[in-house]
């Protein structure tokens, strides 16, 4: 009798369990340039694209369960997806003016995260297609983060990664002009958290060398060794995938030093 009684509660216990509702998983949007964008959803990828890589393509291992105790404060929950919404030549306006921007809204919910990367595309002058001024950058960044906090997720603010130039005394500066101090007066504005990706990254690559960096983060190719390139390609933007998971992990340490800093 006494057993029963034992196995009647645990079976309570277990009913009661079924119950409470776990929590959902948060939702982390990536809106951005190619340097952000997943290009496995690109159809034939790995015949007509691979081996570029966006950070935002492999940046789902960084948020796995145990991951996540190191960003308890910036993800409520036990479990986070990533929505890799960027794409490849989108400025902060076209972005929008095609509307993507509209598409994350539509299925943004409270508490997730919206990381915003943009400056690639901004900066094209000789692009007037995307091209963007420094005010107008401004602006559409203004619109990206009040627009994320009325749904009540958390915008996240971040310079644009560098490129494999200018290299000067061993040492990689930066290449986006105005852009990454835009991005940067804005947060300060806003008052809202963000990745200066520009100096980590160019830091970072200083560290591994220009000879490295070219070779094997860069979408610097040799002739014959991928299928979609088979004449080669010399690409000083874009990343493989050794290039690409070294700047999601430095966007999840940057997450992770805003998380402790986060009340």
């Amino acid at each position: 009798m006494k057993n029963l009684k034992y196995l009647i509660a645990a079976l309570g216990i277990a009913l009661l369990m079924s119950f409470i509702e776990r929590p959902k998983p948060v939702k982390v949007y990536l809106i951005g340039d190619s340097t952000v964008a997943d290009y496995t959803l690109d159809e034939g990828y790995m015949q007509k694209k691979y081996p570029i890589t966006g950070w935002g393509q492999v940046f789902q291992q960084f948020l796995n369960k145990d991951s996540l105790k190191n960003l308890n404060r910036l993800i409520k929950s036990d479990s986070a997806l990533v929505a890799d919404k960027a794409k490849g030549g989108r400025s902060t306006r076209t972005f929008f003016e095609e509307g993507r921007w509209k598409d994350v809204l539509s299925t943004l919910k409270k508490n997730d995260l919206v990381l915003i990367q943009f400056g690639h595309n901004d900066a094209a002058k000789d692009k007037p297609d995307r091209y963007v001024d420094i005010p107008g950058y401004k602006d559409f960044l203004r619109m990206y983060v009040k627009e994320t906090q009325a749904k009540g997720a958390l915008p996240i603010l971040i310079t644009p990664v560098t490129r494999n130039y200018p290299w000067k005394d061993g040492k990689l500066g930066s290449a986006h002009g105005e852009y990454p101090q835009a991005v940067t007066d804005v947060a300060h504005e806003l008052r809202v958290p963000i990745i200066d990706l520009t100096s980590l990254s160019a830091d970072f690559f200083t560290t591994k060398g220009h000879e490295f960096v070219s070779s094997y983060y860069f979408m610097n190719l040799d002739s014959a060794k991928y299928e979609a390139y088979p004449k080669g390609q010399k690409d000083n933007t874009h990343f493989q995938p050794e290039g690409a998971k070294a700047i999601a992990q430095l966007v999840y340490q940057s997450l992770k030093n805003i998380n402790r800093n986060t009340n």
